[in-house]
């Protein structure tokens, strides 16, 4: 059997003006604004190993499970969507201390080398963009 090509691994990378401790829990609060979680049309959250989380937004459905929580170091959970053509993929997320902020570094990896799978890039950019503003502009109050 051939092994299906993967892309190499998504990673993206923001500072954040807050502490570690307090970027972990909005990232996972979905009532915080600029959170993943948080534009969802449907969302349930478990964020604990082997707890579930099922993402529906704009239509499209995404779910998995958390493989590591680490407050407020690291998260990993695994991701499935149509845009994975349904394999499982892993995000890891790490918070690391520098200075007063934290830098926050997402890699999403095992994506299936194709267009849909690519289209990662956008959203994780985009929601990667709008949790950074809410803290940049929370910090300038």
């Amino acid at each position: 059997m051939r092994k299906k090509a993967k892309l190499p691994e998504l990673k993206f990378e923001r500072t954040i003006p807050a502490l570690p401790d307090d970027v972990y829990a909005a990232w996972l609060d979905p009532k915080v604004p600029g959170s993943p979680w948080h534009s969802a049309d449907k969302v349930i959250l478990n964020p604990k190993v082997d707890g579930f989380f099922y993402w529906f937004i704009s239509g499209t459905p995404h779910y998995g499970r958390f493989t590591r929580t680490d407050r407020p170091g690291q998260l990993q959970h695994t991701w499935v969507s149509p845009y994975t053509l349904g394999e499982e993929s892993t995000v890891t997320v790490t918070f690391a201390k520098k200075g007063g902020e934290t830098l926050m570094t997402l890699v999403h990896s095992d994506l299936p080398d194709d267009e849909m799978a690519r289209a990662h890039e956008k959203g994780w950019n985009s929601i990667l963009g709008s949790f950074a503003e809410r803290f940049a502009v929370a910090s300038q109050r």
